[in-house]
C-alpha cells in the first residue's frame, strides 16, 4: 500500500512540477508554539515560519503556508495536499520510512515532564503526550499508563485537571508554559534526549525539492543566521550549529 501511494504522489507531483515549483505549499500544524502557532491576526507564526520564508527566499522559492492537524500532517503530505512539512517533527527511522526529511535545522534536544507536584508519579502514574509523537511512544516503552491527545494544549490540560499526572513534551514547548504558571507547574525528573533533530519532510520523490531547502538551511549554518534565529527565539541555552 505504501508503494501505490507514493506512486499516486508522484504522479500528482509531476503535473504541478512542469506548471511551476516556484511556489511550494509549506504544510505546518500551527498549534506547537513557539515553533508555529496562530498569532492574533489570525496568521501563521512562529520560529519555524519565519525559518521557512528565508529558506524560501534563499531558494528562489515562494512559500504558501497551509495549516493541518497534526494526526495527518504526514498522510495529507504524500497525498500531495501541501509539499513540506515544517511542525517541530522530529527526524525518525520510523517516519524516514514514509517521507524524507531534509538535514535538522533544530539540533537534538530533550523533551520533559511537567506535573503539579514535586511528587507526582511521571514514570508508573498516568502521563499524557500528544499523539504520534516521539514522546507518546517513549512514554508507551516504559512503566507508566500512556493516554493521548490531538494537540499539546489538551496534554497540559489533562495533566492540571488531575486526568494525567504529567505531562511529557519537548523541553522548549513546556519551558514557556511552567515559566507563566507562577509556580503551580514544575519540571520532574530528568530531562530525556530523543529524537535526530527536526527537519523538513518532503515526499521522497521530491529529490530536487530538499536539495534545494539542504543547501538554502546549509548557508544559514554557515552564515551563522541560523544560530541567531535559534537564540531569538528559544533563548541562550539552546544547542547551536
Amino acid at each position: 500500500m505504501k508503494k501505490i501511494l507514493l506512486g499516486t504522489a508522484a504522479l500528482a507531483l509531476t503535473a504541478g512540477v512542469a506548471m511551476a515549483q516556484d511556489t511550494v505549499r509549506m504544510g505546518t500544524e500551527g498549534a506547537y508554539p513557539p515553533y508555529n502557532f496562530i498569532d492574533d491576526n489570525g496568521d501563521v507564526a512562529g520560529f519555524e515560519i519565519v525559518l521557512g520564508n528565508e529558506l524560501c527566499a534563499r531558494a528562489e522559492l515562494t512559500c504558501e503556508w497551509v495549516t493541518n492537524d497534526w494526526d495527518s500532517i504526514i498522510p495529507n503530505l504524500v497525498s500531495s495536499n501541501y509539499d513540506t512539512i515544517m511542525a517541530g517533527m522530529s527526524i525518525t527511522d520510523e517516519r524516514d520510512e514514509v517521507i524524507d526529511f531534509t538535514q535538522d535545522y533544530y539540533p537534538p534536544t530533550e523533551s520533559a515532564y511537567v506535573a503539579m507536584s514535586e511528587e507526582a508519579d511521571f514514570e508508573s502514574g498516568v502521563v499524557a503526550a500528544q499523539a504520534s509523537t516521539i514522546q507518546a511512544a517513549h512514554v508507551a516503552e516504559g512503566d507508566a499508563a500512556l493516554i493521548e491527545f490531538a494537540t499539546p494544549e489538551e496534554t497540559v490540560s489533562a495533566m492540571r485537571s488531575g486526568e494525567a499526572d504529567a505531562v511529557f513534551a519537548d523541553y522548549d514547548y513546556l519551558k514557556p508554559i511552567v515559566d507563566a504558571s507562577g509556580g503551580e507547574l514544575m519540571f520532574v525528573g530528568d530531562p530525556v534526549p530523543l529524537g535526530g533533530g527536526i527537519g523538513m519532510g518532503l515526499r521522497e520523490s521530491d529529490t530536487e525539492l530538499k536539495e534545494k531547502f539542504d543547501a538554502a538551511i546549509t548557508s544559514m549554518k554557515e552564515d551563522g543566521s541560523l544560530n541567531e534565529l535559534l537564540v531569538e527565539w528559544f533563548g541562550e541555552e539552546i544547542g547551536q550549529y
